[in-house]
Order: C-alpha cells, then sequence, then structure tokens
C-alpha cells in the first residue's frame, strides 16, 4: 500500500524538476522500478486476502465441488508457470550480479536490485499458491480451512 505513495511522490519530482529545474534522469525509471515491486509484492497479498479477480462468467454458476476441482487445476498451473518465471528470473538476476548489467539509459542504474525483488516476489507468490492449493484440496476432501 506505502508502495503507491513513493510512486506518487517520484512522478511528483519529475513533474516538479521538469517544470521549474532542469529534468531528472531517474525518475522515469525509479518510478517504474517502483511499481514493479509494488505489482510484484502485492500478489502474494492479494491472493491471501482472497482479493484477486475472477473470470466469474461461467465460474459463478457451477457447483462448489466443480469450482474446487477448477480452482485446483488452475492454482497448479499458476505455480508451474511461477516455477518457469523463478527458473528464469533467478538465472537473469545471477547473471546481472556476475557481469553488473545496468540498463541501457542516460541514468545507468544497476538492474540487479529489481530482479531480486522479482524473484523474491515469485518466490512468495509461489508459496502462497501451494498454500491454496492444500487449501482447496482440503476443501475437497470435505475438510473446514
Amino acid at each position: 500500500m506505502y508502495g503507491v505513495f513513493a510512486l506518487v511522490g517520484i512522478l511528483l519530482w519529475s513533474s516538479i524538476s521538469k517544470t521549474f529545474f532542469l529534468p531528472s534522469l531517474w525518475t522515469l525509471e525509479m518510478a517504474q522500478f517502483t511499481m514493479v515491486a509494488y505489482y510484484i509484492l502485492g500478489g502474494p497479498y492479494s491472493i491471501q486476502m482472497g482479493s484477486n479477480v475472477r473470470m466469474d462468467l461461467l465460474y459463478g454458476g457451477w457447483r462448489k465441488h466443480t469450482r474446487l476441482w477448477v480452482d485446483c487445476i488452475t492454482v497448479f498451473c499458476l505455480i508451474f508457470y511461477l516455477g518457469v518465471m523463478l527458473y528464469g528470473g533467478w538465472d537473469s538476476t545471477s547473471y546481472s550480479l556476475m557481469y553488473g548489467e545496468r540498463s541501457p539509459t542516460a541514468w545507468r542504474p544497476y538492474l540487479w536490485p529489481i530482479k531480486v525483488i522479482m524473484c523474491f516476489g515469485i518466490f512468495m507468490m509461489i508459496m502462497q499458491c501451494t498454500s491454496e492449493l492444500f487449501k482447496d484440496i482440503l476443501r475437497l476432501r470435505g475438510e473446514e480451512v
């Protein structure tokens, strides 16, 4: 939630510096990095709170048992997808750390900090999705969670 305030502060400074001073080189990329961190780290929290969005066109009309099966299948697919993302992200992060990869812009920030945040967020998302999968399996078995 506080990431939005950081993003607004960065964009406010960008507007002020472009209007009254020389434009800052770092504001656009820093706003992008802040938004990525906000989005990636907010995903696991969103799933934990149950505030993720579902396509309710067909889902709402199904029986509870059918919904639980569909939830199990989709969460399993999501875990697989996130695992592939984490594998690629880890490889990219290690490359970035090893060679000191920088952004090709005028500001040229190091890219490893945002890549580490992305890997951490994807890992946390996998953990939260695994928890949801176990909860769905328990609900399919008729146990209360």
